[in-house]
């Protein structure tokens, strides 16, 4: 008898959790993948690109500024739009000169200018076609609303199209820098 009233109470503890579990549903991981070919060699472009500190490549970006160079910790504020404008402060966590390439996350943003929690990015470039170089970039991040029923500028879409915006400005104008080459 007691063995039943275990078995009993531990379907219903089963059940109980599984339904529970079944209607909770948070954000999930979001990530976001832009590549431009450019007809310049990957030592030209990374010389434009490869610098933590510097960000005025990007149109959207009014001014950089930081410390620690190009050293794993160095943090670099973007300041958007006009002077005085918003701002993102981003952190470097791995840097390799040799692979030209850098990764570095979003440590403070409002989701008014990025609607976005846990960023995290990588910004590559590789030997392409012709002597040319591939540009990637690509995040991953959660949307701006970590609970359940977000707003809609705080959704998924949102995210993906803010994330994918950003990255499709910076790649559109290294895109038009390199193409005299």
């Amino acid at each position: 008898m007691l063995i039943r009233l275990i078995t009993a109470l531990a379907l219903i503890a089963g059940s109980i959790w599984s339904v529970t579990t079944a209607h909770a549903h948070g954000p999930t991981r979001q990530k976001v993948t832009l590549t431009v070919d450019v007809p310049a060699a990957p030592a030209d472009v990374w010389a434009v690109v490869g610098n933590f500190q510097d960000m005025s490549w990007h149109p959207q970006v009014n001014a950089t500024s930081g410390e620690g160079g190009n050293d794993i910790d160095a943090t670099r504020v973007l300041t958007l739009g006009e002077a005085g404008g918003p701002t993102i402060s981003e952190i470097l966590y791995k840097y390799s000169d040799e692979k030209k390439s850098y990764s570095y996350r979003i440590t403070e943003v409002a989701v008014e200018v990025l609607p976005v929690t846990n960023y995290s990015s990588h910004l590559t470039v590789k030997p392409g076609k012709d002597g040319g170089s591939l540009i990637e970039w690509r995040g991953a991040f959660y949307r701006g609303y970590p609970n359940n029923d977000p707003p809609e500028h705080l959704n998924d879409e949102a995210a993906i199209a803010a994330v994918s915006a950003v990255y499709k400005a910076g790649l559109d104008a290294l895109s038009a820098r390199f193409a005299g080459n």
